[in-house]
């Protein structure tokens, strides 16, 4: 493994794919140090981070001294970098294309269109207290229900994996993505958008079993939010 400092990312475990690099750093136990933001607090703007990321975003990784910014490609260096087990993002140049493949199709897929379906249904209503736009969220879900289809005819087809017979990089980002939806969901309608679509529901088993602990470390916030919503129900 390589040595040095600690790596340090800023991370907002509200958001998915600060999640997928928690993830990540958990179950490969790179040293590392958490330096937790708050997005809903305006951490992100403020003079100091701004210099780390003009972007105000995160996830942000500083690795002796190397920034690096956007989930994607901190997922894929630290996997490159450090000496974790190769399934992660393989070394092998067909099976770390399908990683690939699969990492550029989930930023044009299944982020925006999970995202969408939550913030129309769950943060918007919390936020503003205004009734669910039925037209935009029938629109939203129809996509969603797109996509769907597609990560289980396309990219799990017969296997256990997104990639292949081995949990990478690319399972903890649709992973992350689709528990959002699916955890918070009951404080908006109720729905659950894996409830018919058993290949789904199985592989995200599966994903869960694979990084252990790891996944509830990462989710603690998020159920704690849900736990403390359903509770004001």
């Amino acid at each position: 493994m390589a040595t040095g400092r600690l790596v340090e990312v800023y991370l907002d475990l509200l958001s998915q794919p600060c999640r997928a690099v928690h993830i990540l750093l958990t179950c490969t136990k790179i040293p590392h140090r958490v330096r937790t933001m708050a997005l809903r607090k305006g951490e992100h703007r403020t003079l100091d981070f701004t210099k780390l990321n003009p972007m105000q975003k995160v996830p942000v990784m500083v690795d002796d001294g190397f920034v690096l910014t956007e989930s994607d490609a901190i997922l894929k260096y630290l996997a490159t970098k450090y000496d974790v087990p190769e399934h992660w993002y393989p070394r092998q140049p067909e099976r770390r294309a399908r990683v690939d493949e699969y990492t550029a199709w989930h930023h044009t897929n299944t982020r925006p269109h999970a995202a969408k379906v939550f913030i129309l249904e769950v943060l918007l209503p919390a936020q503003s207290g205004s009734l669910v736009d039925e037209a935009r969220l029938n629109r939203a879900l129809s996509d969603l229900d797109d996509t769907l289809d597609k990560l289980e005819s396309m990219f799990l087809r017969r296997q256990p994996f997104l990639c292949g017979d081995d949990i990478t990089v690319a399972d903890l980002l649709a992973a992350c993505e689709l528990t959002q939806c699916v955890s918070l969901q009951p404080l908006g309608g109720g729905r659950d958008v894996l409830k018919e679509r058993p290949q789904l529901q199985r592989w995200r088993s599966r994903v869960q079993s694979a990084v252990g602990e790891a996944f509830d470390k990462a989710h603690g916030v998020l159920y704690a939010l849900r736990d403390r919503r359903r509770a004001r129900l």
